[in-house]
């Protein structure tokens, strides 16, 4: 499963959750199957956020997206450094 990986810093973590709640890019309609957004536990204003697609070509077209739309915005929400690569896990095991 193809996992479109976003990292970066933001000015203020309220600001840009409200931004990523609105959903400007279409998430669902995207091929997103399920995310998680994550943040250090000693950088609150750092977010890692992973999106899950079926096919490796929806995470491309997502990630082209979102490089658009943080052009757009990307500094009105405090985007530092946004980084975006698309991963696969090759091994997971629950205890």
């Amino acid at each position: 499963m193809p996992i479109l990986q976003i990292e970066h810093a933001v000015r203020d973590y309220d600001v840009w959750k409200m931004a990523f709640d609105s959903d400007p890019v279409g998430r669902e309609q995207g091929g997103v199957r399920r995310y998680r957004v994550l943040r250090p536990t000693d950088d609150p204003n750092y977010i890692i956020v992973d999106l899950e697609f079926d096919t490796s070509d929806e995470a491309e077209a997502f990630r082209a997206a979102l490089r658009g739309l943080w052009g757009r915005v990307g500094d009105d929400l405090g985007l530092d450094g946004p980084r975006a690569r698309i991963v696969e896990a090759v091994e997971s095991k629950e205890y």
